[in-house]
C-alpha cells in the first residue's frame, strides 16, 4: 500500500474544513462564535442585514457576518451555489429561476417587499404610456425581476413579449443608452432611477408600475445549518425591529455599510418603498407560482413551476425556530 505523505493529508485536511465550513458557518476559535458569509446586491431590500451589522446585533446570537457586494441577485446567489457564501440577499425572480433549474437551493425568508417599478424615457421617444411599447426596443438587464415587471407592464396594455423587442444591458448601461437613442425605453434597478433622470433632464419620462412586489429573499445552499440558519434569522428579526423604531438610523446605516454603492439621497428617497419584514407567507408561495409560470415559458427552464416544487424549496425549519408567528405558510 502506498503511504499518504504528510504533506498530502494536511492539504486534504484543509480542504474538508473549508468545505464543511461553507456548508455550515466557520467556528472562529478567537471570538467563539460562528462566522457567516453573507451575500447580496439590492442594498436597501436587504437593509435588516446592514442594520444588524452597524449596530452589531449578530454577536447576541454568537455569529460574526461577512458581508459580500454584488451587482446583481444572479451574482449572490451563484456565490451560493459556489461555496463562496453560505447565504444570500437576492431578488425573487433569481431564486425561481435556480429552483426550475434543479439547483440545491433553499428559500428561508422574505425579508421586504417593493412596488415602485419605473419604466424609463425620454419625451422624444413619444412614449406615454405602456400600450406605446409596441414595436420598440426595451433596454434591460435580462433574467433579472425587471424583466418580469416589463412582463407585466406589457399585460396591462394587452401586449405580448413578442410585440417589443429586447436588448439586453447590464443595469449600469441603461441611462447612456437611453441618452444615445439606441433604446426607446429602459427597466433597470431602482439605484439607477435617479441617475438617468439627472443624466436627461428636462428630456426624462418615467411611467410607474405597481402591479408586481417584488420580495427581497434570504436564501442558503442546501445542507447549511439549521442552527446558524435559525440565528440568522433571530438577527435579521431584531434588526428589522431596531429599523421599525428609528427610520431615519436605518436609512443612514445602509449608507454606511454600502460603501459608496448607494447615495444618501437614493437612500433617502426610496427607502419607503420597501416594507420589512422577515416572513414566509402565501403571498410569497403565489408569486413564486406566477413567476415560475413565467420563467419556464421565457427561459425555457426544464423544471415544474407548482406548489410541491417550490415547497420543497422551502425551508420553514429555521423561522420556526426563531419566531413561529412569521411563518403562516403551510
Amino acid at each position: 500500500m502506498r503511504r499518504t505523505s504528510p504533506g498530502l493529508l494536511a492539504a486534504v485536511l484543509a480542504l474538508t474544513a473549508l468545505l464543511t465550513a461553507c456548508g455550515s458557518g466557520t467556528k472562529s476559535t478567537s471570538t467563539g462564535t460562528t462566522q457567516v458569509t453573507i451575500a447580496g446586491s439590492d442594498h436597501l431590500g436587504g437593509a435588516p442585514v446592514h442594520t444588524a451589522t452597524e449596530n452589531n446585533q449578530w454577536a447576541a446570537n454568537h455569529l460574526t457576518p461577512k458581508l459580500q457586494s454584488f451587482t446583481t441577485g444572479r451574482d449572490a446567489l451563484n456565490a451560493v451555489l459556489g461555496g463562496q457564501a453560505q447565504y444570500a440577499v437576492v431578488g425573487d425572480l433569481p431564486a425561481v429561476s435556480a429552483i426550475l433549474a434543479d439547483r440545491k437551493i433553499k428559500i428561508l425568508a422574505a425579508l421586504s417587499g417593493f412596488t415602485d417599478w419605473r419604466l424609463l424615457t425620454a419625451t422624444s421617444s413619444g412614449i406615454t404610456s405602456f400600450a406605446d411599447l409596441k414595436g420598440r426596443k426595451i433596454g434591460l438587464p435580462e433574467g433579472t425581476n425587471v424583466q418580469y415587471a416589463l412582463s407585466g407592464m406589457l399585460t396591462r396594455a394587452g401586449l405580448k413579449p413578442a410585440d417589443v423587442t429586447l436588448v439586453n444591458l447590464a443595469p449600469n448601461q441603461v441611462t447612456a443608452s437611453l441618452a444615445r437613442g439606441d433604446i426607446d425605453a429602459g427597466l433597470t434597478f431602482p439605484s439607477f432611477y435617479d441617475a438617468t433622470k439627472a443624466t436627461l433632464g428636462s428630456k426624462y419620462r418615467e411611467l410607474r408600475y405597481g402591479g408586481y412586489t417584488y420580495r427581497t429573499l434570504l436564501i442558503t445552499a442546501a445542507g447549511t445549518s439549521t442552527a446558524t440558519s435559525t440565528a440568522v434569522l433571530r438577527t435579521l428579526i431584531t434588526a428589522t425591529k431596531t429599523m421599525a423604531q428609528d427610520p431615519a438610523a436605518a436609512r443612514k446605516e445602509v449608507v454606511s455599510q454600502a460603501e459608496g454603492a448607494v447615495q444618501p439621497g437614493f437612500v433617502n428617497r426610496h427607502y419607503t418603498s420597501y416594507a420589512y419584514e422577515v416572513a414566509l407567507d402565501e403571498p410569497l408561495l403565489k408569486l413564486l407560482l406566477a413567476e415560475g409560470a413565467w420563467a419556464k415559458s421565457a427561459q425555457k427552464l426544464s423544471g415544474t413551476p407548482d406548489r410541491a416544487t417550490f415547497l420543497q424549496h422551502i425551508d420553514r425549519e429555521p423561522l420556526t425556530a426563531a419566531a413561529s408567528t412569521a411563518v403562516t405558510l403551510h
